[in-house]
C-alpha cells in the first residue's frame, strides 16, 4: 500500500481509500463487514462514509452505513486501525427527514456530529467533511453557475466557527470540504486565516476520465494551499470498466437506480469506448487503467474506491500495481481533448 499525509497533519492515509455508500442497499452488514476486513488486511487504513449513506438516500436507510462500520469496531476493536471519515449533509428538499431539511448550521452540525459518533459507536472522528455547500453553487453535475438573487444559506462563517468548537472538544480532529468549487476552497482558507480555526485538509470532489474539471481550477488550489483531492467516482460509477457498454445491462448501479445518469449519455458513451479501447490496446484492465489514472495524479491524496464483491474490491486495490506509461497517457489525453469533460 502507498499512503499520502493528510493535508498539513501527522496522518499517513492509504492512497486507495474504502467507499461504503453501498453498504446497506447494494451490500448486506456481513458484506460491509468482509469488506472492510479484506480491506484492512491489504493495508488500506482510510475509510469514507456520510450521514446520509447508503446511496440512493432513503429515509428508511439513512444512517444505516455508519451502523455497519460501528458495529465492526465494536466487533474487531480495530477503531484505532482507522483514520475514519464522515460527512455532514447539506441542504436539500430531498432530504426533508434528516433534521426537516438538513442545513450547515451551527445548531445542524452539532445535531449530526452526535448522532454520526453514535452510530460509529465512536467518540471522535478523524475527517468531517461538509458534504456540499450551503449555497447556491455549481455542485453535483452542474458546470455552469447560475445566479440565484433570493437564495437561502448558511453563512460559512458560522459553520466553520461550528467545525473549530468540535475540533476544540476533541469530536472531530481535521475538517474537509465535498463537492466544493475553487471559491469556496479560498473563501474558506480565508476565513480560517482570519479567525485562527484550523484549515481544511482535504476535498472530495469526483475526479475520472469521464470528468477531469477538478484541473481546471481546484487542482493547483490543492497543491498550493495543501488541501489534496479525495477523489469520489474514479471509475464514474462503473462506467469506465466497460461493463455497460454495447447495451449490455449487467447487475450494477447504474442498471439498479434511475437516478444516476451522469455517465450514460452519448459523448459518456463514446469516450468510454474510446478509453475501453486504449486498455485493451495496452493489455490493460479498463477499470485498473481507470483507477491507475487518478493514483498518479500529483494534487490526489486518497482515490476513494467502491466495490459490490470482494473480487471488485480486488481488483481495485490491485491498480497500485499499475503504472500507466507516457504512452498511455498521451493516449488519454487525446480522447480528453475529443470529448472534454463529457460527464461533469
Amino acid at each position: 500500500m502507498h499512503f499520502k499525509t493528510l493535508g498539513e497533519t501527522d496522518l499517513q492515509v492509504s492512497l486507495i481509500c474504502l467507499g461504503t455508500m453501498t453498504w446497506g442497499e447494494q451490500n448486506t452488514q456481513a458484506q460491509a463487514h468482509e469488506q472492510m476486513d479484506y480491506a484492512l488486511e491489504r493495508g488500506i487504513n482510510f475509510f469514507d462514509v456520510a450521514e446520509m449513506y447508503p446511496v440512493p438516500p432513503r429515509p428508511e436507510t439513512q444512517g444505516r452505513t455508519e451502523q455497519y462500520i460501528g458495529e465492526w469496531f465494536a466487533k474487531t476493536g480495530k477503531r484505532q486501525d482507522i483514520i475514519l471519515a464522515t460527512k455532514v449533509a447539506g441542504p436539500g428538499d430531498w432530504l426533508k427527514y434528516i433534521r426537516n431539511g438538513p442545513r450547515l448550521s451551527r445548531e445542524h452540525i452539532m445535531q449530526a456530529v452526535e448522532a454520526s459518533l453514535s452510530r460509529l459507536q465512536t467518540d471522535y472522528i478523524d475527517l468531517y467533511q461538509l458534504h456540499w455547500p450551503d449555497r447556491n453553487t455549481n455542485y453535483f453535475g452542474r458546470l455552469g453557475y447560475e445566479i440565484d438573487e433570493h437564495e437561502s444559506s448558511t453563512p460559512l462563517e458560522e459553520t466553520l466557527a461550528a467545525l473549530n468548537e468540535l475540533i476544540q472538544q476533541g469530536k472531530i480532529r481535521h475538517w474537509g470540504l465535498s463537492n466544493e468549487t475553487p471559491w469556496g476552497v479560498m473563501k474558506a482558507l480565508h476565513i480560517c486565516e482570519k479567525h485562527g480555526y484550523p484549515k481544511p485538509v482535504s476535498i472530495q470532489n469526483p475526479y475520472n476520465l469521464l470528468n477531469r474539471s477538478f484541473e481546471v481550477g481546484l487542482a493547483e488550489v490543492a497543491h498550493r494551499e495543501k488541501v489534496g483531492l479525495l477523489a469520489y467516482s474514479p471509475m464514474a460509477f462503473g462506467a469506465l470498466s466497460g461493463k455497460y457498454l454495447n447495451g449490455q445491462k449487467p447487475k450494477g448501479r447504474l442498471t439498479l437506480f434511475d437516478r444516476f445518469t451522469r455517465y450514460t449519455n452519448p459523448q459518456a458513451i463514446a469516450a468510454t469506448e474510446a478509453y475501453v479501447a486504449i486498455a485493451q490496446r495496452h493489455g490493460l484492465s479498463p477499470a485498473q487503467m481507470a483507477l491507475a489514472f487518478v493514483n498518479q495524479q500529483g494534487f490526489v491524496t486518497a482515490n476513494i474506491i467502491g466495490a459490490t464483491t470482494l473480487g471488485q474490491l480486488k481488483e481495485n486495490i490491485d491498480s497500485l500495481d499499475v503504472k500507466l506509461s507516457d504512452e498511455v497517457l498521451a493516449e488519454l489525453n487525446q480522447v480528453q481533448v475529443a470529448f472534454p469533460n463529457p460527464s461533469p
